[in-house]
């Protein structure tokens, strides 16, 4: 029985789990070329559920680590388990849990159905071990799935949008219908690619912390400019001042900013508040 608290829709319909299988490559029918030698990666489930993929991920040969929250759920992994030597069941939550320890020194891929209304949460603990991630097959709620691959200039495009194809390059993979769930969930869903790396690999910003803390800022409210939302950081007229420079609109808007232009911006706005002193209002 699935749990509500948990955000459960247990993916029931055997026709889309092999669809799924063989949109992520772990289908005998669409599998991926034979390893040569042992695989040099793992896949970490999240919320692994009665092991619906479970068992077409095992298929690979490589490594797999099941997380699941529900304790009622894990006597059937670990039964399954038993009978497949490369799968580790693993009691937890996904974001208090170590994804690296997880993967012993492996390159990780990672595939889940994950709770809808923490998805945000979960894709951003990801964004930790985005250096040790390969791929990211992600089951989320298909308006969030517009979010993440929507582009500048989108109703859709927001820091989510940023922060996702900062750290990696989301594609739209396949529309699942509502009654492919058990229970069916009231939205509709997604399959999500994530492939890293993202635009990170070439903007060469050191300190990504701060910088998602400026992205953030930057869609602070979207009704306004960002002379306005950065209006903590430099005064408006040096923030358009900076856009100009950058050949963007003085009147810009964040939504209308590519990831590349927010790098841009937060370059020259971090070195002119270093210059300016503890003051870099004045």
């Amino acid at each position: 029985m699935a749990r509500q608290r948990l955000g459960q829709h247990f993916l029931s319909d055997a026709g889309w789990r092999e669809k799924i299988a063989r949109a992520i490559r772990v289908s005998p029918h669409g599998m991926r070329p034979p390893e040569t030698a042992a695989p040099d990666y793992c896949w970490i489930e999240v919320g692994a559920g009665h092991g619906e993929m479970t068992e077409h991920l095992l298929k690979g040969g490589a490594p797999v680590i099941a997380v699941e929250l529900d304790p009622s759920l894990l006597e059937r992994l670990r039964k399954l388990g038993e009978k497949q030597t490369n799968l580790t069941v693993v009691w937890g939550d996904i974001l208090q849990t170590d994804l690296a320890a997880l993967a012993c020194g492996r390159r990780m891929r990672i595939y889940g159905n994950l709770p809808y209304y923490i998805t945000s949460p979960i894709l951003h603990h990801f964004f930790v071990y985005a250096d040790q991630i390969d791929e990211a097959h992600i089951v989320i709620q298909w308006e969030v799935a517009q979010r993440l691959t929507a582009r500048p200039g989108s109703k859709l495009y927001g820091y989510l949008t940023v922060a996702t194809q900062f750290y990696c390059q989301p594609e739209f993979t396949l529309r699942l219908p509502r009654g492919a769930f058990r229970p069916p969930p009231e939205v509709g869903s997604a399959l999500v690619t994530l492939r890293f790396p993202g635009e990170r690999a070439k903007l060469g910003i050191a300190d990504e912390r701060d910088f998602m803390e400026f992205v953030k800022g930057c869609f602070g409210q979207k009704r306004k400019t960002l002379s306005n939302n950065l209006r903590t950081l430099l005064t408006p007229e040096k923030v358009r001042g900076f856009l100009k420079e950058l050949t963007l609109r003085e009147d810009a808007r964040a939504e209308q900013l590519s990831v590349a232009q927010f790098a841009a911006l937060y370059q020259v706005i971090s070195s002119a508040r270093r210059a300016g002193g503890p003051d870099s209002r004045s």
